[in-house]
């Protein structure tokens, strides 16, 4: 649990530090825009690995549980990371998608963090899936308060790029939730599949 907990800080504190702006133009002055890269990078991907492994680790030896969700809960966490694959593929696609929703891969955090606190009762879980919840939350609101910031306009319907979204998305949900699940993460989610 340690080790998610670290991997958490790490992984969530560095992005949320990019919101403070005055600090963020420090640290680039400093360090400079390369510079701070490549530490933003590295402390990352450090806080990234460490989720992964403290999170499998804490699943095969110290599981908490808090509350048993209802069976129906893994049948709604699967409907509702259907618009998350969408979201992904239109983030910077230029389409109406992106124009309404404004920031879609924030949009798809919160949906996927929503859906799995939903679906699991585990401590692990919800330090793991809140914790990304309250960082989404926290970086629109910040994104929403910073002046001048330029919004893509709002095209006329929708474009190809948009029908390639919801395409694209479509068929990456079906392919994660059928095979990638279980075989990445260790849980079928798939109805008939042991859900």
């Amino acid at each position: 649990m340690l080790l998610l907990i670290l991997g958490l800080a790490l992984f969530l504190g560095m992005h949320a530090f990019t919101m403070a702006r005055e600090p963020r133009a420090a640290a680039v002055s400093r360090l400079g825009a390369g510079g701070f890269k490549g530490l933003y990078t590295l402390v990352s991907l450090l806080g990234f690995a460490l989720i992964i492994y403290g999170f499998g680790q804490y699943r095969a030896t110290g599981w908490i549980d808090v509350w048993q969700p209802p069976i129906w809960t893994r049948h709604l966490a699967l409907l509702l990371t259907l618009p998350i694959f969408m979201l992904l593929a239109a983030t910077n696609s230029g389409g109406r998608i992106h124009a309404a929703v404004k920031h879609p891969m924030l949009l798809a955090v919160k949906i996927w963090a929503t859906a799995h606190l939903l679906a699991n009762g585990d401590l692990g879980s919800m330090l793991l899936f809140g914790g990304f919840l309250a960082w989404a939350v926290m970086a629109r609101i910040s994104l929403k308060r910073r002046e001048g910031l330029k919004l893509p306009a709002r095209p006329a319907g929708f474009t190809s790029r948009d029908w390639s979204a919801i395409v694209i998305g479509l068929a990456l949900w079906f392919v994660f939730a059928r095979w990638l699940h279980p075989w990445l993460i260790g849980v079928a989610v798939w109805p008939g599949r042991g859900a």
